[in-house]
């Protein structure tokens, strides 16, 4: 039998270990990432389900990083997340002209493909995975086309966040980001250059934390919002990488195969 294994790949590791932080995070502040996970302040025992959530993805996670629950925990966070995206469906119903609510949607179904990926790597049988996994990314693909579009219709509120010091200036990273995110969209959409390009966007992620979360966490270290912020930084980045892994993987597992087809 074609049994599951848990790689050398670290996309794994970090989606779980995303998880966890942003579940301390949620029982820290005993609350949602409230600009993300769109919970309402006048839900019936708000704290009571913040507190929840935060023991859930805090549990999931931990599932995900030990090798007999990896599987179910990935699929259990992918429900989660797909929950807290589908809260945001009634805002692009009521104001569909308004990308705010689409870019929010994208970002928190983005971790839902993360664990989708996870869950159908992790599968029993080859053929399986490999269709589901193909499926996935491209479903992730989408999502980054999404974060292109919120680059171009906010580009002053994106060059907001790009540090003043880096050079040439924070409109040009904020519009050469959008550019980058359209051309990761293509490639994984496409197949073409496809590992290379979802190694790329996972790197651009991962530099979005490092260069703006953490550091405006640092500067205002009593925020919840800074908090959350981070939390979903770290989450996108996770599920940014544990969709490289399996583009890469199966671009590693298709390479012998052509070389005997030749």
């Amino acid at each position: 039998m074609d049994r599951p294994k848990i790689t050398a790949n670290l996309g794994i590791y970090v989606y779980g270990a995303s998880a966890i932080v942003l579940g301390v995070v949620g029982l820290a502040w005993r609350d949602f990432a409230t600009n993300w996970q769109r919970v309402a302040a006048d839900v019936p025992h708000r704290v009571a389900l913040a507190e929840i959530a935060g023991v859930y993805e805090i549990s999931c996670g931990a599932a995900v990083l030990w090798r007999r629950t990896a599987r179910a925990g990935a699929l259990l966070l992918a429900v989660l997340y797909f929950v807290f995206a589908s809260l945001w469906i009634y805002q692009v119903v009521a104001n569909p002209r308004i990308y705010d609510s689409w870019g929010n949607f994208f970002e928190e179904f983005s971790l839902v493909a993360g664990g989708l990926i996870l869950f159908a790597g992790l599968g029993q049988k080859e053929c399986t995975r490999t269709r589901r996994t193909g499926v996935v990314s491209r479903m992730y693909g989408v999502c980054v086309i999404s974060f292109g579009l919120v680059h171009v219709f906010y580009l002053q509120g994106a060059a907001s966040y790009v540090p003043r010091w880096i050079p040439p200036g924070q409109v040009f990273w904020a519009a050469a980001t959008a550019v980058f995110f359209f051309m990761a969209a293509a490639a994984i959409l496409s197949g073409v250059l496809a590992g290379l390009a979802s190694r790329l966007l996972t790197a651009m992620i991962v530099l979005f934390e490092v260069l703006i979360w953490a550091p405006k966490l640092a500067a205002s270290p009593h925020e919840h919002f800074m908090w959350a912020g981070n939390a979903i930084s770290i989450a996108m980045a996770g599920a940014a990488w544990a969709v490289a892994d399996a583009i890469n993987a199966l671009r590693v597992r298709a390479a012998p195969a052509a070389t005997q087809a030749d």
